[in-house]
């Protein structure tokens, strides 16, 4: 049997967990053909330290271009449960009764 120490901090459980959310919206941007063809773009801009360093130990990302590139993917592809929200927005069904 191998036992594994789990430790704290960027490598522990959570940054796992994160790296794979990441790499589902890399996965899930490049099924849509987001990430197909050349990368002739260029995107330059500047940020505040902590909001980068934050940004990066939330995802997972090791290197500003894929902290970049989780961002535009995430910000490309609709989220579904946003969908729904805002199509039933104010609508509930006919038996609903408040408790207030």
């Amino acid at each position: 049997m191998v036992t594994r120490t789990v430790t704290s901090g960027i490598h522990g459980p959570r940054a796992a967990k994160r790296r794979s959310s990441a790499s589902i919206v890399l996965e899930e941007a490049r099924r849509a053909g987001l990430l197909d063809g050349e990368r002739t773009e260029h995107l330059s801009f500047r940020a505040p330290k902590a909001l980068i360093e934050a940004a990066m130990r939330e995802s997972g990302a090791t290197k500003p271009t894929e902290l970049g590139l989780m961002a535009l993917a995430m910000l490309a592809q609709p989220d579904p449960a946003a969908k729904f929200l805002k199509e039933t927005m104010g609508i509930l069904g006919a038996d609903h009764k408040l408790d207030y």
